[in-house]
């Protein structure tokens, strides 16, 4: 996968004086099925979340409250991303490493994942996820041949 698959998706947004309502349906907002929902809340100034990568999982990321940055990287680009509307999220897929920081009082990180937790789906080490991510690259670009 490379960062430009990385993408905002604008959720459906219900506008009402009483209240704003926003959903996600799996494989209709988001383009897979919702396995595990998980959040991130009282985050310390200055701590760091993420700093990991997936083989197979895809995520939806959104700031349900407050703001934060996710920084990206395909092994060869990166971007930064700022998360600050809960109608908005942030489609991380397969084989991209994240971090976020930066997060602002009262913060609220949710996450939609396409998997259930996996340990072995993992990527915890920056190098070990270069090599891959430039191998399956080098497979992605190399054609077959007669």
């Amino acid at each position: 996968m490379s960062i430009n698959d990385c993408k905002i998706i604008n959720l459906p947004r219900i506008n009402d004086p009483r209240g704003n309502l926003t959903f996600v349906e799996g494989n209709d907002h988001i383009p897979f099925s919702i396995a595990r929902v998980y959040y991130l809340y009282d985050v310390p100034g200055g701590a760091e979340r993420g700093g990991h990568a997936h083989r197979d999982l895809q995520q939806l990321i959104i700031a349900m409250s407050g703001s934060f940055d996710i920084h990206l990287d395909d092994g060869v680009s990166k971007k930064t991303v700022h998360m600050n509307r809960s109608y908005m999220g942030l489609y991380v897929p397969t084989m991209i490493w994240r971090e976020i920081d930066n997060f602002s009082s009262g913060a609220v990180c949710m996450v939609l994942a396409s998997e259930r937790y996996s340990e072995a789906d993992y990527y915890r080490d920056y190098g070990e996820f270069q090599s891959a991510s430039h191998v399956q690259k080098a497979n992605t670009n190399s054609s077959p041949t007669a």
